[in-house]
């Protein structure tokens, strides 16, 4: 722990595991009542595995839906493989959980989105903790939006 605790890979970490929990629990026991995933991941990574015709029509990101269909669902430490229907097509794919961008349930309003930023300098660190210092100060109104899924990303303060 040369500069500190690294609070933002820990949480990154934690919230690619609870992605992997929630898939591991439709795996083994099927999507409960209204809950379906949409997932959204980094078509450039290089550990996805895709067939040629998805990544030339989705050549930045891609947006899948866990739903109706499905098959093959199988969650590894590091990612998960699943099979969709594409146009009558079923296609298998592997998504790391480091290419997953967000996750969301939309069935009970819950969501998650990761970002990639380039490693911060120490300008930005200073930066970083002014905001939470502003934060401190708040007057104490709630300007917080009423309803609707609140998504948490924390990469902001990653290293």
């Amino acid at each position: 722990m040369a500069r500190g605790i690294d609070y933002g890979g820990m949480m990154h970490r934690a919230m690619q595991r609870l992605i992997a929990d929630v898939l591991i629990a439709v795996a083994d026991e099927g999507l409960p009542g209204e809950h379906h995933f949409f997932i959204t991941f980094d078509t450039h990574d290089p550990d996805v595995e895709m067939a040629d015709w998805l990544r030339e029509r989705y050549p930045d990101e891609m947006t899948i839906v866990i739903q109706h269909w499905f098959d093959n669902l199988e969650v590894t430490p590091d990612g998960f493989n699943i099979t969709l229907n594409f146009g009558n097509s079923p296609e298998p794919l592997y998504i790391p959980f480091d290419a997953v961008r967000t996750f969301v349930d939309p069935s009970v309003e819950f969501g998650l989105r990761f970002e990639n930023q380039p490693d911060s300098d120490d300008e930005d660190e200073e930066e970083d903790e002014e905001d939470l210092d502003e934060t401190d100060n708040d007057d104490g109104g709630d300007d917080s939006p009423k309803g609707g899924a609140e998504v948490v990303s924390l990469d902001k303060w990653r290293k």
